[in-house]
């Protein structure tokens, strides 16, 4: 049982690695190189297409089947309506917080959003939007990391039962 958590443990410690290997290339790309991020899109989509057609030469010379079809890569139509239907509720709950809050009628909210909206604006003066999506990336990879690393959930359930430590006494 304890081999399984710590497989467990290890796939969702690997997650945020990546991600946070991957949000500093971006960030390198975005914020040093001053690329746009269609700039890093076609990037990144030139390194897939080069990488997969001499993979493609290799195995055709090779007398080796390839693997997957690229020409059969279709989305399918439930798969596009989900994510059409995912977007528009997005769209569509953001749309409504806003014009709650901009009636007047909850004042909590409206406060809830004038705060968020004014201190994105600060941010936005004090760093560039690569640097706060990067530093927001790192917070989410920490947080990941932290509860998925079962010393720490160990260490904070022991601190918040307040039980003693292994080996002492009360």
């Amino acid at each position: 049982m304890e081999e399984a958590a710590t497989s467990e443990g290890r796939l969702e410690l690997g997650r945020p690695a990546v991600m946070f290997v991957c949000g500093t290339l971006v960030y390198y790309h975005c914020a040093y190189r001053q690329s746009s991020l269609v700039s890093l899109i076609s990037d990144v989509l030139i390194v897939l297409l080069c990488s997969l057609a001499i993979l493609g030469m290799l195995f055709r010379q090779m007398n080796i089947s390839v693997p997957v079809d690229p020409l059969e890569w279709q989305l399918s139509q439930d798969t596009a309506n989900s994510i059409a239907a995912c977007l528009a509720n997005t769209i569509g709950a953001a749309e409504s917080v806003l014009r709650v809050a901009a009636t007047g009628h909850d004042r909590r909210l409206f406060l809830k959003v004038t705060g968020i909206l004014y201190s994105m604006s600060v941010f936005g003066r004090i760093a560039s939007g690569a640097t706060i999506a990067y530093a927001g990336l790192c917070v989410l990879c920490l947080y990941i990391f932290a509860q998925s690393s079962l010393m720490i959930n160990r260490f904070t359930s022991r601190i918040l039962r307040r039980e003693p430590a292994p080996g002492t006494e009360k």
